[in-house]
């Protein structure tokens, strides 16, 4: 009598369990092409507002007003603490370019540039989408 109820509990077991779902790799490969894709996007973002920050500075625009802290805040809250970090990273980047130059170290970016060359025309060098 045991082995019987042992048997439907088994049997009950397999018949309601749920099913995991495979994820294809179709699904897979989608999931990847759609990071890269939000990635790709987040980064022209940022070096779009990098872009229109020397454009401000450039034409004597008041810092931090209100549009660029609106601005920044879009983009953050978007893509989170990555942003934050990768703007970090791209101001640490141009800081060591013009140490390179001040200190008549050759670097990639000269190179690329033929030794003359713009604010923005450095960033779209060191911040490549």
């Amino acid at each position: 009598m045991l082995e019987l109820l042992f048997v439907a509990a088994l049997v009950g077991y397999f018949l309601t369990r749920r099913k995991k779902r495979k994820v294809s790799l179709d699904d897979e490969y989608r999931e990847l092409v759609e990071s890269s894709e939000r990635t790709k996007k987040s980064a022209e973002e940022i070096r779009s507002f990098l872009l229109r920050v020397i454009a401000d500075e450039r034409n004597d625009v008041e810092s931090f007003n209100e549009s660029q802290l609106a601005e920044a805040k879009r983009i953050i809250d978007k893509t989170g603490p990555g942003a934050f970090f990768w703007m970090t990273h791209i101001a640490a980047q141009l800081a060591f370019v013009s140490a390179s130059q001040i200190n008549e170290i050759p670097t990639n970016v000269a190179v690329a540039l033929n030794g003359s060359a713009t604010a923005e025309e450095v960033v779209k060098i060191v911040v490549q989408v």
